[in-house]
């Protein structure tokens, strides 16, 4: 198994992982292939920072590679309003893009 797995798996089910831990679980999943893991994973960051911007693009690309266009584009979409209200432009830019992209 992945030692960097393993340990985010124990450090985020351990309760105290930052926001970038949980999203470096979930690149973890996506790099693993393991996509249900890694939307899960998107998923629980949301539920506990739903102002992290980066996960959005991440879980909207993981969605659209694995063929699940309506899901990326919820994500994409509430993205873009989540760095719209931090006025994040870059994350925007790329958030936008991914969004024409579908």
């Amino acid at each position: 198994m992945n030692k960097r797995l393993a340990f985010l798996e124990q450090h985020c089910a351990a309760g105290t992982a930052d926001s970038f831990a949980f999203y470096g679980l979930a690149m973890e999943y996506r790099k693993e292939g393991r996509i249900d893991d890694a939307i899960a994973t998107f998923t629980r960051l949301r539920e506990k920072d739903s102002a992290y911007v980066p996960m959005y693009l991440m879980a909207g690309q993981t969605l659209i590679d694995s063929g699940r266009s309506e899901e990326a584009r919820s994500w994409l979409e509430s993205g873009i309003e989540v760095a719209r209200a931090k006025h994040d432009s870059h994350a925007l830019g790329e958030l936008e893009s991914a969004l024409a992209g579908l």
